[in-house]
């Protein structure tokens, strides 16, 4: 049964807390049966005492969910499932805006509050029942006794237009979730009578944006951050990439039937696996074995005109205009005079992946392109990045020479790149992980290693950086997950170690994904920047046991 209304004022909690409604230390709320917990969660509607919020909650008893869409696994325990909605107000686009939220609270609390990134252009909440977006495949946390908080950012619905409203732009860019921060912390404290013993967030993509944003914005608010492929420069370099890669594989797609290119065809699934057995052939030996992965990203170099054809293109070889594509995308967006304007991307098998493939070329058999950086990017730039929005923008009029300077004005309040020291979180005994496929084709891997040495060079070298900050790169992985890696890992009971043990991460235990078919059963060791995981010499290639984490 869901109960609605508008909460109180936070004048009231205290009266209530008098009455003995939360919030004495006599009345801590810990081990209630399910039907005082089942009567807390709906009490917490008029009681709670939220400004400008409206909550709705519904109770879930123990032993009749799983996890998101599971249908077999665990079952969650007795929860409390809070839906809010706050600073309800109307743009100046006319349109209906809020700030809204989901939480749950387990009837049996860990102590611990956990904030889940969102993705995208965000304006959908992330079931609170599953893992991170950067942790995918883990236990769910809510299962473990988290309460869990995520957010839609300040807007409903997952287009970028609601960029035609500024304060959908800050809400999007840190105010929503200061506030869903701020609101999670409230009703976790009224729902258990004190406030979170630790505080967490994770989040991939979008999420490890929000997580980075975080770290400098309100350092005091998480003492662990987990910011996966982290979206630092995604409004002044990443999209600016995405217009580049999509400009280099329009130009040399094949004419469809009507003579426009048709840009899923300037690669076939057979050419980037020429390019990825050629980028194993090259560097996959560096890591001490042949084992079909790049442990040794930084040692290696790779240059794709070994696969130029000599003569006509065939199945056994690129063209030309491929190789010169792959050395432009691979080298990263440049203006007319050569000036970079964001990272290259390193090398990696899996660069065969539907993942990469569904970021840059796309799927669609027509010239009318379904990639990822025509749906996602290309819409975040006319409506938010530029400033003002251009609806209307062509991807492939894009001008790399004046064009980055009418996402400047957006990239100062969105983006967190800058920022490479960190000096009010490190004070506050924060931890931060970064974590990053190597093939993730949107956010370089090598942007966010550039990052963290800046970070390093700013607080004493790495030695003394891993103290407080740690980078972890996946081979293999593309986006988040998937690709031929070892892309499951728990990297939040890896922070919990470290923010409440003191073991920082050396390693973080990975395997293959069980419907991972390229490496069934693998087992490796992530390794924490710059190290990376070397075959010992013996032992079982499947075996993470085999591998030891040793410098480049």
């Amino acid at each position: 049964m869901k109960n609605t209304r508008t909460a109180l004022p936070l004048s009231a909690l205290a009266l209530l807390a008098l009455a003995g409604c939360g919030g004495d230390g006599d009345d801590l709320r810990l081990d209630l049966t399910a039907a005082e917990a089942q009567a807390v969660c709906a009490d917490m509607v008029a009681k709670s005492g939220l400004p400008a919020t409206t909550l709705t909650t519904r109770y879930v008893a123990a032993g009749t969910r799983r996890p998101g869409t599971a249908t077999n696994g665990d079952f969650l325990g007795g929860h409390c499932v809070v839906t809010g909605s706050r600073d309800a107000r109307t743009g100046v686009d006319g349109k209906p805006y809020a700030i809204g939220f989901e939480l749950s609270l387990p009837d049996r609390w860990n102590g611990r509050f956990l904030y889940l990134g969102g993705g995208g252009n965000d304006g959908t909440l992330r079931d609170t029942s599953l893992s991170s977006s950067i942790s995918i495949g883990t236990p769910s946390p809510l299962g473990q006794g988290y309460a869990v908080v995520s957010a839609d950012a300040g807007h409903q619905g997952t287009s970028a237009s609601f960029g035609a409203d500024p304060q959908a732009r800050i809400d999007h860019a840190y105010n929503a979730h200061d506030k869903t921060a701020q609101s999670a912390k409230a009703l976790i404290e009224w729902r258990y009578g004190k406030a979170a013993s630790y505080s967490y967030f994770s989040g991939c993509s979008g999420g490890g944006r929000q997580g980075m944003m975080f770290s400098q914005r309100f350092p005091s608010y998480f003492d662990g951050i987990t910011a996966g492929a982290p979206a630092m420069r995604v409004s002044s370099g990443a999209t600016v990439a995405a217009m580049w890669n999509n400009r280099k594989f329009n130009d040399i797609a094949p004419a469809g039937a009507d003579g426009k290119p048709v840009l899923s065809q300037a690669f076939s699934n057979g050419d980037l696996n020429l390019v990825a057995d050629a980028v194993l052939a090259a560097c996959d030996a560096g890591d001490g074995v042949v084992d079909g992965m790049v442990q040794n990203a930084r040692a290696c170099q790779f240059d794709p005109a070994v696969l130029q054809c000599a003569g006509a293109k065939t199945d056994s070889c690129i063209s030309a205009a491929q190789v010169g594509a792959l050395k432009d995308v691979f080298g990263g967006p440049k203006t007319s005079a050569g000036q970079a304007l964001y990272a290259g991307q390193p090398w990696d098998p899996g660069i065969r992946d539907s993942g990469w493939r569904a970021w840059t070329l796309g799927t669609s058999t027509t010239a009318a392109p379904n990639s990822r950086y025509i749906t996602l990017m290309l819409d975040a730039l006319r409506n938010e990045f530029f400033t003002p929005a251009d609806p209307g923008f062509d991807a492939l009029a894009f001008n790399f020479d004046t064009d980055p300077a009418r996402m400047a004005a957006f990239s100062a309040v969105y983006d967190s790149y800058s920022d490479d020291r960190l000096a009010a979180y490190k004070a506050r005994g924060g931890k931060l992980l970064l974590v990053h496929g190597m093939a993730d084709p949107i956010f370089s891997a090598k942007d966010t290693a550039d990052y963290y040495e800046r970070l390093a060079a700013n607080n004493g070298g790495i030695a003394a950086t891993q103290g407080f900050a740690r980078n972890f790169l996946v081979p293999g992985m593309a986006h988040c997950s998937g690709g031929p890696a070892t892309d499951t890992y728990d990297s939040l009971q890896a922070m919990v170690d470290w923010v409440e043990k003191g073991v920082a991460p050396d390693t973080i235990a990975a395997r293959a994904s069980a419907t991972n078919a390229t490496f069934p059963n693998r087992t490796r060791p992530l390794c924490a920047y710059p190290k990376f995981a070397k075959y010992k010499g013996t032992g079982s290639i499947e075996d993470a046991a085999s591998f030891s984490c040793e410098a480049s």
